[in-house]
Order: C-alpha cells, then structure tokens, then sequence
C-alpha cells in the first residue's frame, strides 16, 4: 500500500491532464503529428528563450540527440570520457564505432576530473565527451582549455543539467555542443525527448538535416542522416511543462532541503552539491556513502524504498 507522505526526488512532472486537452485538439485540427509540426517549432524557440541559448535542435529521446550531436562533429577514433554516467553516455559511442576511454572522476563534484584528462590522451583521440553529473557543473573553463590545446571536439552531455546556471550564465553554452534529455524522471520532460543546443544557425541547420533522414529540402537528401525527429505530441506536453516549470523547481527545491536536514548530520556519508555561484535545479539528491557507516549503501537505499 502506498505511504501517504511520499515524498519522491525523481517523480514525472504532470500538469493537470485538462490543461494538455488544448493542445491535442489543436493537433487534431490540423493533422501535423510530426515533422518540424508548430508545436515542434513553437519550443524550439520557447527554450531557447527560457534557457538563454541561441538555438535548439529537438530530438525524440536525449541519445539520438547524443548519437547526432557525435555524427555532426565528425568524430573519430579515441573519445575520453567519465565511467560516472548512465550508460547513455559511453554506448553512444561505441554505437558510432568509437573506443571510449574512461578517465577518473573528481570525488568532490562527481564529475570528470579535468586534471587526469591530458595524460590519457593518445594520436587516436579526438574528442572529450564528459557529463554535468547530477546537474553539478563540469569545470568546463579547464576542459574547454584543454579541448582547444589540443584540437580536439568537447561535448557535454547535460542530460542532468536543465536550466542550470554559473555565475548567471548557462552552463548548456560551454564546448562545442551541449545535449540534454527530456525523459520521464527529469526536471522538464516531454515523456521521451531531447535536445542538441546549438551555437550558430549553421550548426542547427545541419543537426536538423542529420535528424531527418539527411533531407536539406522535400526533394533531397544531402547526408546520411537518422530519423531521431521529437513529434507534435511530445512537443505540446513540453509547452504545457513549461509553462509550470518554475513552480516545479521550487517543488525540487523543497524537497532536497527535507533530504539535507535528513541526512546532513549522517556520519560516514557526504552529500554532492554545487559551489555558491551555481545556480542548480536540484534534479537529485546524490548522497556518497563512505566506508565508515555501520551500513551499507544498498542497506539505506531498501530502507529508504521501503518508507517511500
């Protein structure tokens, strides 16, 4: 039987289901259930508005926009990455014929550690595909560095990191593509989804190509592309997400700090965190435990399913 005060870190967002009947209808009105649909393009702009990003690119689920975003880059070879990822990450590029190569992470923030990257790259590598674990900020200023040092590609894979901000910049423009993943269990979702944020109009136009089988025009085809396109049902769930998007964050927000006031004096384990100047969406609530505690992780994670 379900426990009346529940309280969840990765439960759907859902909006009222009467709020999402306009939006079918109108669907229905005008027949377009997919194929860069109004909808589609109504928030690729919306987005990009409340994310403060130049263009974005839609896509079906977070890794066709990761396979894409691989594709559009033209990589080859060797791609350094984190072993700390759902598995998203690294079978993307195994998917693209590429050999990843795991280098530690930084036991602080989770995320790749900028230091132990340069040591790890080969003649064979050609890209840094590393992840906002958590929606906790890569040090992207060091990555990026070492990206343009050495000529090679860097891709974030934001998955986690929706609307999240350093410094009152978003962390989505860093690199040479950011994607992010709309599924279920994230702070915005369109019920599968996701997106390649793109820096130049140039950029998007090719991604959208490679998205759509390749075609540049309804007679031609000028790439070997994928069918990865987000439809008209997705893109309307999203609109009416957005629309409560906010509200949601501070509903995030509150229930990290009951998980924190929890938690916070639980000797032998440490809670992952942003630094002051992030902005964060509190999508998680990542909690280390360490060897000290007189029980396991898996002991805590049953205890803790077991009272919701």
């Amino acid at each position: 039987m379900a426990i009346s005060n529940d309280i969840y870190v990765t439960s759907p967002l859902l909006p009222p289901l009467s709020e999402f009947y306009p939006y079918l209808e109108e669907i229905w009105k005008n027949k377009q259930l997919t194929n860069n649909g109004p909808f589609h393009r109504q928030l690729e702009l919306s987005l990009a508005d409340y994310l403060g990003c130049k263009h974005i690119s839609l896509f079906s689920n977070g890794t066709l926009a990761l396979l894409c975003a691989i594709r559009a880059l033209v990589i080859s070879g060797e791609v350094i990455t984190t072993p700390y990822s759902f598995v998203a990450t690294s079978h993307s590029l195994s998917w693209s014929g590429l050999k990843p190569v795991f280098v530690d992470i930084d036991p602080v923030t989770g995320n790749l550690d900028p230091d132990k990257i340069e040591q790890a790259i080969t003649p064979q590598t050609t890209a840094i595909l590393t992840v906002h674990c958590y929606g906790i900020p890569a040090d992207v200023e060091k990555i990026d560095a070492l990206a343009t040092k050495h000529g090679l590609k860097a891709i974030y894979d934001a998955a986690h990191a929706f609307d999240v901000t350093r410094e009152g910049n978003s962390i989505l423009q860093h690199g040479d593509l950011s994607i992010l993943s709309f599924h279920a269990t994230k702070v915005l979702n369109t019920v599968e989804g996701g997106a390649i944020i793109c820096p130049d109009l140039e950029t998007k136009s090719h991604i959208d190509r490679l998205k759509n089988f390749g075609f540049s025009s309804e007679t031609t085809v000028d790439a070997v592309g994928i069918n990865a396109k987000m439809n008209e049902l997705q893109a309307a769930f999203g609109l009416l997400q957005l629309k409560h998007i906010d509200h949601a964050l501070l509903q995030r927000k509150e229930c990290y700090q009951r998980y924190r006031q929890a938690f916070c004096h639980l000797a032998g384990s440490k809670i992952i965190q942003p630094d002051a100047h992030v902005s964060w969406n509190y999508a998680y609530f990542p909690l280390f435990i360490g060897p000290d505690l007189n029980c396991s992780r898996d002991e805590i994670y049953t205890a803790l399913k077991t009272r919701g």
